[in-house]
């Protein structure tokens, strides 16, 4: 048991600094690709819910399941978000005629500018 948590300690100091070294433009790309390894830690939750024998371990690795689900599922719904924002704007069509803009190759007549035919 000791030898446990001097384990997860030492993951935690090194954790910490690894994190902290990386620049702020970087860290949700990052993060959004490690989304998919995050998945190990949903198989994780199953086996340490599945293999004990102990009613208390088997709540404790639900809640592990749980946990490492919600990671997951919004580690993918922040990575959605973040592409949604490099995504080219399409102006709707009522505004793209009000400006006169070319809407389908052809000048739009509402802007007050008539086709050539």
């Amino acid at each position: 048991m000791l030898e446990n948590l001097t384990y997860f300690v030492l993951a935690m100091f090194v954790g910490r600094e690894v994190i902290s070294k990386v620049p702020q433009t970087l860290h949700t790309p990052l993060m959004s690709g490690s989304n998919a390894i995050s998945g190990i830690t949903i198989v994780g939750a199953l086996v340490a819910a599945g293999m004990v024998g102990g009613i208390w371990a088997k709540w404790i690795g639900f809640a592990a399941l749980i946990a490492a689900t919600i990671n997951v599922v919004g580690g993918f719904m922040v990575t959605d978000r973040m592409l949604q924002m490099f995504k080219k704007k399409e102006k709707p069509a009522l505004e793209a005629a009000s400006t006169g803009e070319r809407i389908d190759g052809q000048v739009s007549e509402a802007a007050g500018v008539k086709r050539k035919t």
